[in-house]
């Protein structure tokens, strides 16, 4: 067992079940602090707008740091976060709680993705971020269920102290486990934003926003979507989170077998996929047993697409491995924010619940046309390297 991947997958378990927590205590939170649906949903997007502020910030100040030493760092930022949000007095208190949680978000899974990379063959990169972000899905298949599953129990604030625990936990693995002599970032930080400047970089970032901001559209709302949809219970909620956890998990996974494999292609078919899926489950929502199933496909599909997109912009950005990481945690958060607003919307237009799946589905399909762009530069590029 790779006790360093295990740290690092520790501590993503945490950062996602507080990340993803919050959707299935939106009803508890909003009814608390008398505050509507889109209201309550922009606590998703405050979170993903700190992730994305904070990304640049952090690379900065952590730039010149040796690696354990900023993943600690900013595990502990995460455990100060959650106690904040565990004793919030009022919604613009747990606003800004959730925004100082979220930004040790972006910096340390850069940080970290590079590391897991580093400490495999070349060939198994992928594989390696992919085992990192399972800590990602395992947090969807058991924290964020549990957690909301806590919180209609014992009220949405022992959910935040729960996880306060998880952090605890994950930077003792991180100090005991991570390497002392991982390196601090070579080279100039001002000659890494240069180089993320690139088009192929900027595409690759956009693709990463466009997958968050197809899910999220959908999954920000999804307690309500069930609840008033499909009819179910609160518990029935947490098992079908449960469900679509499992889901993420196989994604996970199966997305960095196929990032290894054969990576534009990869994502070209998992995003049509997601159009595919989504678009059913426009309709499959408003029956229980169809509704369990899609939820469990679309998991799959959904989170397929995480480490492929994380290795397409470590491959497109040579010389700036550390920051494009970490900007690209940014980018999936950005589409958390944008997916969240844009729901939001359309609840605020008084259109169907089901219609936020229209709305995922459209905008993974703009995607697609993003990679197959990307990759036709490709092409292009590839005789001239040649010749080079």
């Amino acid at each position: 067992m790779n006790l360093p991947l295990l740290a690092l997958a520790a501590a993503a378990f945490g950062i996602g079940t507080t990340e993803f927590v919050i959707m299935g205590l939106l009803p508890d939170v909003g009814h608390d602090f008398g505050v509507s649906a889109p209201v309550a949903g922009m606590l998703v997007s405050g979170y993903a707008f700190g992730v994305t502020i904070g990304a640049p910030i952090l690379a900065i100040l952590t730039a010149s740091w040796h690696r354990k030493r900023a993943l600690v760092a900013l595990m502990g930022l995460f455990i100060v976060g959650n106690a904040l949000c565990a004793v919030s007095p009022n919604y613009e208190f747990l606003m800004v709680a959730r925004v100082v949680t979220a930004f040790c978000h972006a910096a340390f899974f850069g940080i970290g993705a590079v590391v897991a990379a580093g400490l495999v063959p070349h060939e198994k990169r992928a594989q390696a971020v992919s085992l990192v972000f399972t800590g990602l899905t395992v947090a969807n298949i058991l924290g964020v269920p549990l957690g909301t599953a806590l919180g209609h129990a014992a009220g949405w604030r022992s959910t935040f102290w729960a996880v306060t625990g998880i952090g605890l936990v994950a930077i003792t693995a991180l100090w005991r486990w991570l390497p002392s002599a991982l390196p601090a970032q070579q080279g100039s930080i001002l000659r890494e934003f240069r180089a993320i400047a690139r088009f192929q970089v900027q595409c690759a970032l956009l693709i990463s926003t466009l997958a968050s901001v197809s899910m999220f559209s959908v999954l920000t709302y999804i307690a309500y979507l069930l609840r008033d949809v499909t009819g179910f219970s609160p518990d029935q909620i947490s098992w079908a989170l449960m469900l679509f956890g499992g889901g993420i998990t196989v994604g996970g996974l199966l997305g960095g077998r196929l990032a290894d494999w054969r990576l534009m292609p990869a994502m070209a078919g998992l995003f049509a996929c997601i159009a595919l899926v989504q678009l059913t489950f426009s309709w499959t929502a408003q029956f229980a047993l169809p509704a369990m199933v899609t939820l469990f496909v679309w998991g799959i599909v959904s989170f397929a697409i995480g480490p492929a997109a994380q290795v397409r912009v470590l491959d497109t950005a040579t010389g700036a491995p550390n920051l494009a990481s970490t900007l690209n945690q940014g980018a999936f958060n950005l589409g958390n924010a944008g997916g969240a607003w844009l729901g939001g919307l359309l609840i605020a237009a008084d259109r169907p619940l089901t219609d936020l799946c229209w709305l995922g589905a459209g905008v993974a399909v703009l995607a697609l046309g993003v990679v197959l762009v990307s990759a036709q530069v490709d092409k292009k590029k590839a005789p001239q390297l040649a010749r080079a």
